[in-house]
Order: structure tokens, then C-alpha cells, then sequence
């Protein structure tokens, strides 16, 4: 997977993520702001982490940077999807 597209694909999670979250608020406008606001902070700072580690790539062995990359994507996405069910 070439950097733009992988690149591409975490601006989509994110965005989609975002979006449950946004969904989320609109059906409980008073019940759950704060813990959605923690959770978009959390989305947001999954972005900015893998997106910078996206363009600081290690010498050397850049396969095993990306398998360690794309894994690392997955486990925080899970993690956040869990967060957006428990609200």
C-alpha cells in the first residue's frame, strides 16, 4: 500500500468515525456530551499520531514499519469503535 492511499484510508476512518460520534450527539443532545467530546479528542489524536508517524518513516526495515503502522490503526480503531458502542 503506497503512503497516499494509506494516507486516504486514515483520513476515511477517521472521518467515518467521527460521524458516529456526531450521530451519537444528535440522538442524546444532553445525556452524553462530555463523553463524546472525549471520545472525538481521542479520534482526533489517533489522526494526528498516525499521520505524523506516516511521514517520519524509519530507515531501514520499512516493512515491518508499515505491518507495526497498519496494526497499530486497526487496535486504536477497535478500541474507539468500543468507546462509540458505550455511549
Amino acid at each position: 500500500m503506497k503512503r497516499r492511499e494509506l494516507k486516504k484510508t486514515i483520513n476515511y476512518l477517521t472521518s467515518e468515525l467521527l460521524a458516529e460520534c456526531f450521530a451519537v450527539l444528535s440522538y442524546n443532545k444532553t445525556e452524553c456530551t462530555e463523553d463524546v467530546e472525549n471520545v472525538v479528542k481521542s479520534i482526533l489524536s489517533m489522526q494526528n499520531d498516525m499521520l505524523n508517524r506516516l511521514s517520519h518513516v524509519e530507515p531501514g526495515s520499512t516493512k515491518l514499519f508499515f505491518k507495526k503502522l497498519k496494526e497499530d490503526i486497526a487496535s486504536r480503531t477497535d478500541e474507539i469503535v468500543e468507546q462509540i458502542k458505550g455511549l
